[in-house]
């Protein structure tokens, strides 16, 4: 496929049938998150993947999508650079990661690993239109979105796109300066009246390999401060652990390695997570 032709095409459709072809896919999404922070290297992408890999290992059909055009990172963190999405009619389906997880991302359909995308905001939307509107994503429980950082075009057009979301959340490190724009996305979401589920601290203590102890090396708490400030849940603390890196460069979901800190810390955000998803479905029942 080629990204820059399915764009053109994209324009060219009549913009009611698009709005209806988005509509119907979401339809059959129960719930959706995307998961942002404010600035880049706090291990966002990491978590998104993991959290969406947790998800699915306890019998929920999950959608993973790529919404970070210029930076997609899925496809190497998931282990699925190579393969590409098959052709289904008039759609594409997504890519099979595990038995109920399923991935897209612009970096399956660019001609090398080492392309760039050089777009402006118009084609930015219109491919991540085309993510929702041109995929068969099929019935989902939950399809987690993984946002580039910073609160430009790419969120907001993911929260105009999909209409409403049941949430999102926030990947911060402990350092003030982390915390700082972290405090934007929040403020993005509340400004856009999406919920906020809560803030992820991420590279919470060093665990070291050779004694197992742990290290503040980005300090600590932060990120459950910041929430309490800003009168937000607290998801959780994800430890840096070296074998979560070396998991992410091969392709391996560090979740799903038993007899970890850090496959339990996202045994706990999920339960929180889908607490808070779960539980403002009943109430608004």
């Amino acid at each position: 496929m080629n990204a820059e032709k399915e764009n053109e095409e994209a324009e060219r459709a009549p913009e009611s049938t698009r709005n209806e072809d988005v509509s119907a896919r979401m339809s059959k999404v129960k719930h959706k998150i995307m998961v942002l922070s404010g600035k880049g290297g706090v291990g966002k992408t990491t978590v998104a993947a993991n959290l969406a890999v947790a998800l699915s290992m306890q019998d929920l059909d999950v959608g993973l999508m790529d919404a970070d055009i210029h930076g997609p990172d899925i496809p190497k963190i998931l282990g699925i650079e190579e393969k590409r999405p098959q052709i289904e009619g008039s759609s594409f389906l997504p890519v099979p990661v595990l038995p109920r997880l399923k991935a897209i991302s612009i970096g399956f359909l660019l001609p090398s690993r080492d392309s760039s995308v050089i777009w402006r905001g118009p084609m930015k939307y219109n491919a991540i239109r085309q993510f929702i509107a041109d995929v068969a994503w099929g019935e989902l429980d939950y399809m987690i979105v993984d946002l580039p950082p910073g609160t430009g075009d790419e969120a907001l057009s993911v929260v105009q796109l999909m209409g409403k979301l049941d949430g999102s959340i926030i990947v911060t490190t402990p350092q003030e300066l982390a915390l700082l724009d972290s405090r934007k996305a929040v403020n993005f979401s509340q400004i856009l009246r999406v919920p906020v589920i809560g803030i992820i601290e991420n590279m919470s203590g060093f665990i070291c390999p050779h004694c197992g102890k742990e290290v503040n090396i980005f300090k600590y708490g932060g990120g459950e401060q910041a929430a309490r400030e800003l009168r937000v849940p607290f998801l959780g603390r994800v430890p840096l652990d070296p074998q979560m890196v070396e998991a992410a460069d091969s392709g391996t979901p560090f979740v799903l390695q038993k007899d970890s800190k850090v496959r339990e810390a996202f045994g706990e955000i999920v339960v929180k997570v889908r607490a808070f998803v779960e539980g403002s479905e009943q109430a608004d029942r």
